[in-house]
């Protein structure tokens, strides 16, 4: 069985999937970072597929990027030119061949993940 990363964006100031939000995924080694995906949310938050998927996994450290900041000016929540949350990058490890889910849940002042199913 082959591992694989999925994610997801839920907005929790407004109680909903975060449609449109940029993401970028990075391999980590070191202290250096290669980008080797890039998707948009859904209607549901989601990306339509794994931004890992099966064919393309490999164990170790990787950073996601979401450039929250345009999804919370585009939604009318924030208009300063300073965000407080603009990119947020959550940096994770995934040491065995299965499913990792990490979602994001998103507000103009505050954020949180977790390995999710």
């Amino acid at each position: 069985m082959a591992g694989w990363l999925s994610t997801h964006v839920l907005d929790t100031a407004k109680g909903c999937p975060a449609e449109g939000i940029r993401i970028e995924l990075y391999k980590v080694t070191g202290n250096s970072h290669k980008k080797i995906a890039e998707s948009v949310t859904n209607a549901d938050g989601r990306t339509d597929s794994p931004i890992l998927p099966e064919d393309r996994f490999q164990t170790g450290t990787y950073e996601l990027i979401f450039f929250a900041g345009d999804y919370l000016r585009a939604t009318g929540q924030v208009n300063e030119e300073i965000l407080f949350l603009d990119q947020v990058p959550i940096r994770f490890g995934m040491n065995e061949d299965s499913h990792y889910h990490v979602p994001l849940l998103l507000s103009p002042y505050g954020c949180s993940t977790y390995r999710g199913s």
